[in-house]
């Protein structure tokens, strides 16, 4: 049929018998029909490029959580736990925002929080605060030719102050030592706080974090207190970057703390001090909460104390580390990355073996604690007398060895739970997630020529 149909429509337009435009009328025809092929075939490769992109988008999102992407948030445990092994992950309804794309980072996520509404819904609980009271207090003097800011204490000092009894202790803030000035008007501000959030930032080590502001409620805002301490170099550098502290020192929510003459040459043994003793830089403070300063906080600090603490009836609370739970697997991983001196870790781990640290074992029923290993960035305590006991003891680990506290958290909390079964501390570890839910982290300042592990 078709080529009749060529000829016909040829003698029609040559009646001569020529056929020079019935040859380019078919060229034209056959050149068309091949511009049509391949424009349909152009066109087919984009929309199967276009969906099979759209595929492995969708793919994409899935593995980032679930909360990126509300219709995946009903599907079964298994199906999800395809892209989330050796991971506690649960739907999140926080508005932490989408983790950055490392396979490193996408595997830890924050869930949900079954905070109070309101903080006009919360309400301390009666007789919360130490049932088994007992008189804490502090070494101030040392009769030492060159006084040290944690103190000169002996080994059997040291074994001593793990009993809950009356007693003095070592805690820090030795008077003579070269450590930790504070104004007179910083600790007359400090000496006024019922409710201390606080964190820190020494040696340029990091960014300034403000609290998320909408986030806080007004009665946290006139009754918490917002302290941020800064050695002289960071508030300078703080400055160039915009974070001018006003009349009063206040940058947003933080109030500036200038600390001068630092204790110690490493700058995270330093953090340490406002980190585990907040119960002497706030010496009227029930409540505290230290946040690393790679963390913003995005919640009200009075409903993360009534969830953490009153809910649990806990006078401290910590969030395990979220990869790891054996010491001995800290230890590795601390002398792998360089975090520290070998030799000083072996010391440090040698000494804790002989005085009865055991290894994690998950399948023991009766384990005291979920995770021998924390994550610290992240602590809401009472200021109890047990509490502020552990405090001082985990602090004299950091002082006498390294100043990698996840090494000595174990060692410190099963010892004085060992010796004190009458009066154990209450302490709640709860899930990473949570500590996620509640901040939103960030990188520390990456320092172009980072120091070598300290001797």
């Amino acid at each position: 049929m078709l080529p009749e149909r060529r000829s016909a429509v040829s003698s029609n337009l040559n009646p001569s018998g020529q056929n020079d435009h019935s040859f380019i009328l078919r060229r034209g025809k056959k050149f068309g029909r091949i511009v049509k092929l391949k424009l349909s075939h152009f066109i087919f490769f984009f929309v199967s490029l276009f969906f099979f992109s759209c595929i492995f988008s969708g793919h994409k999102l899935l593995f980032h959580g679930s909360e990126f992407s509300p219709h995946f948030e009903q599907k079964s445990y298994t199906k999800s736990h395809m892209f989330t092994s050796k991971l506690d992950i649960v739907s999140n309804k926080s508005n932490i925002e989408k983790p950055h794309g490392s396979k490193k980072r996408t595997k830890h996520l924050p869930c949900e929080v079954a905070l109070a509404g309101s903080v006009n819904y919360i309400l301390e609980p009666k007789e919360y605060m130490d049932l088994k009271p007992f008189s804490l207090g502090f070494v101030e003097r040392e009769t030492y030719d060159k006084p040290r800011f944690g103190g000169h204490q002996t080994l059997k000092e040291r074994e001593r102050s793990y009993s809950a009894t009356n007693q003095t202790i070592h805690c820090g803030f030795v008077k003579g030592s070269n450590g930790f000035d504070l104004s007179e008007k910083d600790k007359a501000y400090m000496n006024k706080c019922l409710v201390s959030v606080s964190s820190c930032i020494f040696g340029n080590s990091d960014f300034l974090r403000r609290p998320a502001t909408k986030k806080i409620s007004e009665f946290s805002k006139r009754n918490v207190c917002f302290v941020m301490f800064l050695d002289e170099q960071t508030l300078l550098k703080l400055a160039s970057e915009g974070h001018v502290p006003d009349k009063e020192g206040f940058v947003g929510l933080w109030r500036t703390v200038v600390v001068r003459n630092l204790p110690y040459n490493d700058m995270r043994k330093t953090g340490k001090i406002p980190k585990f003793l907040s119960h002497r830089l706030f010496p009227s403070s029930r409540y505290s909460i230290w946040i690393d300063s790679k963390m913003r906080l995005t919640t009200d600090p009075m409903l993360i104390i009534e969830f953490f603490l009153w809910r649990t009836k806990s006078e401290f609370a910590i969030s395990n580390h979220y990869d790891r739970h054996c010491v001995w697997d800290e230890v590795l991983q601390n002398k792998r990355l360089n975090k520290y001196n070998h030799s000083a870790i072996d010391e440090q781990f040698m000494f804790y073996r002989s005085d009865g640290l055991k290894k994690f074992d998950p399948s023991d029923p009766k384990l005291p604690l979920p995770s021998y290993v924390p994550e610290g960035s992240f602590i809401v305590r009472a200021h109890t007398p047990m509490s502020n006991l552990f405090s001082c003891l985990w602090f004299n680990e950091v002082d006498r060895f390294t100043s990698r506290d996840q090494l000595s958290f174990a060692y410190t909390y099963l010892k004085l739970q060992r010796l004190n079964p009458d009066r154990p501390l209450r302490l709640n570890m709860f899930k990473d997630c949570e500590r996620r839910a509640l901040t939103k982290l960030f990188h520390h300042r990456v320092d172009s020529s980072p120091p070598s592990p300290p001797a």
